[in-house]
């Protein structure tokens, strides 16, 4: 989604604010998947089999530091140990993550605006039936297997929003929640302190993208995660989650029979293809989007 808004957009004009929620240290290295994720993906970078990495990438860093005994589960090639490497090098210099994250992107040639959520350090915790999991542990380490009950965000409480989301939250004249998932990815950013009640006072319009098609996510265990929660794995159950921050949402032609729903909560349902296999569907859903624009 994020791409396909890059390309309908010039860089003055999206502000693409990333969950940090997912960062982690690895080798003594700071690792932001997210953010990576984001920049692989508008430089040209991303290895689009497996939706992380550097496409083409070799992992033989990783495995020199297995024959010396280290637990290397989390996989990190050695072009993306590079980015870590000079992330984490910057850091140690006193610069905040979100001077960091623009010098990386500016290096790899993409100019839009990519801001973490927070320049103050939060952690993904999951409660799960095989105890208490930070967010990579969960996802890659036991590849989201375990049965969670609850989701935290700790240090959210104290944390700050980053001047790039703060800019964009005071002067952005649409705001898009795009297809993410609700606890991992978005959660986070909207636990932020004051973030929900700002994006419920913003006057421009805001629209949601739904990650749950068909009655599952599109990838990811975001789908499993809602049912270990509880709720109805739908995209009802998405409008729920943001109706206070949704006057639109973006529905598959698949969910056609759910629209009923989504208008009884006062939010207006946009039905399209939301699959998005290629780049042209990706932009195609984009110019969708902001034709919403007021």
């Amino acid at each position: 989604m994020a791409l396909g808004l890059a390309r309908c957009l010039p860089p003055e004009d999206l502000v693409i604010c990333v969950n940090t929620g997912d960062d982690d240290t690895f080798h003594g290295l700071h690792v932001s998947p997210d953010l990576d994720t984001i920049m692989y993906t508008l430089s040209g970078l991303s290895n689009q089999e497996t939706g992380w990495g550097v496409a083409g990438d070799t992992f033989t860093a990783l495995e020199m530091l297995k024959r010396f005994g280290v637990d290397a589960w989390f996989n990190l090639g050695d072009r993306d140990l590079a980015t870590h490497i000079r992330r984490t090098q910057l850091l140690n210099e006193g610069k905040t993550l979100s001077e960091v994250t623009a010098e990386l992107n500016l290096s790899l040639g993409v100019l839009h605006h990519v801001t973490p959520m927070s320049d103050d350090p939060v952690k993904t915790v999951l409660s799960t039936d095989e105890g208490e999991l930070p967010m990579q542990q969960y996802f890659v380490g036991r590849r989201a297997e375990p049965k969670v009950t609850a989701v935290r965000y700790i240090g959210a409480e104290t944390a700050k929003v980053s001047p790039g989301f703060e800019k964009a939250i005071t002067g952005a004249w649409m705001l898009v929640l795009c297809p993410s998932n609700p606890y991992l990815s978005l959660g986070p950013i909207l636990a932020l302190p004051g973030v929900r009640q700002r994006l419920r006072a913003f006057p421009g319009k805001k629209v949601c993208v739904s990650p749950i098609v068909g009655g599952d996510a599109v990838k990811g265990p975001a789908g499993k995660i809602m049912a270990e929660l509880g709720k109805q794995v739908s995209c009802v159950e998405i409008a729920r989650e943001y109706r206070d921050i949704c006057d639109v949402l973006v529905m598959d032609v698949q969910d056609q029979n759910l629209v009923s729903e989504i208008e009884a909560m006062d939010i207006m349902p946009l039905v399209t293809s939301t699959i998005m296999e290629t780049e042209e569907h990706k932009i195609a859903l984009a110019r969708e989007i902001l034709a919403l624009a007021d």
